[in-house]
């Protein structure tokens, strides 16, 4: 009897286990962080891959550091840790949602540590007071999603929040900005690349950076195009 109740238990643990595996993709699917396979992203033209290096543009150049986030497959990682500045970043292969954006625009030449952190400086308290802090803190203000947004409602070009009704004010390089159910805020890279129905890809890290049609996804709470030009 005994021995019939230790083999049940592991036909039980090896069905559940089975199961498991076989239904995983749908199980990341409802969670919202399921990736688009590489070989169908390869099926999406890239308009922005067909251009001369010598001939891209400070939004295309955003957009290829996001996508390299994305081939890599970031680990999320939004821990706080003491950088160097300017330039400073957090280890290679992990980062926040928010250090999406940061290397998508250093690959474009632009700094947004250095940005945010000298416009806090100068404007500390037009920004958002959630951290209990005094002053600027250079390690961490330009990770957090409040700030950035702030910065680029300050000095970027706001825009359409309906991708539907607006497509034409959706570019590649924007940055968008969203809420999830539970309240917490989010932010990705619009990409070049759309999806059936037109509305364009983008590219993001809430678990590993990915490159997926996720824009409608959640709610959207900004956008933003930087520099204006």
């Amino acid at each position: 009897m005994k021995h019939l109740r230790s083999l049940i238990i592991i036909l039980i643990i090896v069905t559940v286990s089975y199961l498991l595996v076989l239904n995983w993709p749908a199980l990341l699917s409802q969670s919202g962080h399921i990736m688009n396979h590489p070989s169908q992203l390869d099926s999406i033209p890239s308009p922005v891959e067909s251009i001369p290096v010598d001939q891209l543009t400070v939004a295309d150049l955003i957009l290829l550091g996001a996508r390299a986030e994305a081939k890599q497959g970031t680990v999320y990682d939004a821990s706080y840790q003491p950088l160097d500045y300017p330039g400073g970043d957090v280890d290679p292969g992990r980062g926040a949602c928010t250090d999406v954006v940061i290397r998508a625009f250093r690959n474009a030449g632009i700094d947004l540590q250095q940005l945010i952190h000298e416009d806090m400086q100068s404007h500390f308290e037009l920004y958002p007071q959630n951290w209990g802090l005094n002053e600027p803190d250079s390690n961490i203000d330009h990770r957090r999603v409040p700030n950035q947004a702030t910065f680029l409602k300050r000095h970027g070009q706001a825009l359409s929040l309906d991708p539907v009704r607006n497509p034409g004010d959706w570019k590649w390089g924007d940055v968008v900005y969203w809420r999830f159910p539970n309240g917490d805020e989010h932010c990705g890279i619009v990409s070049d690349r759309v999806s059936n129905n037109g509305i364009p890809l983008v590219i993001h890290n809430a678990g590993i950076c990915t490159e997926e049609n996720a824009l409608l996804r959640w709610e959207i709470t900004g956008h933003y195009r930087y520099p204006t030009q």
